[in-house]
């Protein structure tokens, strides 16, 4: 993982990003089977990505991503790269919102649920193509390249969340279910990294399967199921520098009491037996803002090679942060753990679903502005 230069905190953020409308109906057309002008979807997606980087360069971020242009959500994508999986699933409602359901339903009636196709595991999950993946790649590579990025990173499922939003339907039990997504998403990993880019994986298994996948287990069993995932994870990456992957996880992305959300002080020994050195996880809602006490209650549980990565914005509100406020948070971990060791990060994606957002496009850019804006601030503070 690139560390922090001397004098500057820098910046990233958790990944996906606003799609344009073009881009989100070649989504979309690909989803339901229709007929889709290959050369036409790679020049659109290539122009995407490069907007979207030169609109974080721009921002002021360092470490940019595709803002996962050609993906439809960052767990069901990998229907279109393995074999294995098919039809659709029920949808597994938060635990949070059953509490509410006159709010869960005036979520849904505004639009405030994306619809798309979660499959089922339903055969041996094998690699079908990554040329999608090998696509993505290049359309990141070159715009990074053009637009003058001091770094690109390129997200992928974790084990855990892929389970979490395709049910197993044809492994003998959810361990070998786990193992075969491992075999098979280190490809993904190995293919990423080998191109040069920084590899995230996506694991909000950890914390919003609490309240999804994993409600009805008592804590302990929760907390030994993900430690599965953890290992599923470890075994994936097994062959790849801890130094060139981060990994990001939340409690869900959305809206909403969020009162069943498991504390960070829970999982966090689970979390930091992850490989990933650098963790980005939420620090911004008003759900999970007060748990820096738990990082600095915790500090001697945080290995010293570990690189944390905060999120300084919240990705579920059209608010722009202040810069000040922005510092502040950076700040409150720097003083924990070094600020050789923080990076400014975002609570989650803006743009988790294609064609699904709440934070208006050009807001994004705002905020991660303010973001930028923010980090310049607090390295004054700290180098000076």
């Amino acid at each position: 993982m690139t560390m922090s230069p001397p004098r500057r905190f820098l910046t990233t953020h958790v990944g996906s990003l606003p799609r344009s409308q073009p881009v989100v109906e070649q989504i979309f057309a690909r989803e339901k089977g229709e007929p889709v002008d290959e050369p036409i979807f790679a020049k659109i997606m290539a122009q995407a990505v490069d907007e979207v980087v030169r609109l974080q360069v721009e921002a002021g971020i360092d470490l940019v991503s595709d803002g996962e242009m050609s993906k439809i959500s960052y767990a069901t994508y990998i229907k279109d790269r393995f074999t294995g999986f098919d039809g659709d699933s029920p949808r597994r409602t938060p635990a949070d919102l059953l509490d509410f359901p006159g709010f869960m339903k005036r979520l849904a009636s505004g639009g405030g649920t994306p619809t798309y196709r979660r499959p089922c595991c339903v055969g041996p999950i094998a690699v079908k193509t990554l040329e999608p993946l090998q696509q993505d790649i290049a359309h990141l590579k070159a715009a990074a390249q053009k637009h003058g990025a001091t770094g690109a990173f390129m997200n992928a499922a974790s084990p855990g969340v892929v389970a979490l939003f395709q049910p197993n339907q044809h492994y003998a039990d959810d361990d070998a279910y786990l193992e075969a997504l491992a075999h098979a998403l280190r490809h993904e990993y190995h293919a990423i990294i080998d191109a040069g880019l920084l590899l995230q994986i996506d694991s909000p298994d950890l914390g919003l399967g609490r309240h999804m996948m994993y409600r009805d287990l008592e804590e302990p069993l929760y907390l030994k199921r993900i430690e599965k995932h953890v290992e599923a994870m470890n075994y994936a990456l097994a062959a790849v520098p801890a130094d060139r992957v981060r990994m990001h996880v939340c409690w869900g992305n959305y809206e909403g009491p969020h009162h069943k959300d498991v504390p960070l002080a829970t999982i966090l020994p689970v979390v930091m037996k992850a490989k990933p050195q650098a963790l980005l996880f939420e620090t911004s809602n008003p759900r999970h803002a007060h748990e820096w006490e738990t990082i600095r209650d915790l500090r001697a549980q945080i290995p010293d090679d570990k690189i944390l990565v905060p999120g300084v914005l919240d990705s579920t509100t059209n608010f722009i942060e202040h810069p000040k406020l922005v510092a502040q948070r950076i700040g409150r971990f720097a003083d924990i753990v070094g600020r050789e060791r923080v990076m400014a990060g975002t609570d989650c994606g803006f743009g988790t679903f294609a064609g699904f957002g709440v934070v208006d496009a050009d807001i994004v850019y705002a905020k991660l502005e303010a973001m930028a804006d923010g980090a310049a601030l607090a390295s004054r503070q700290y180098w000076a």
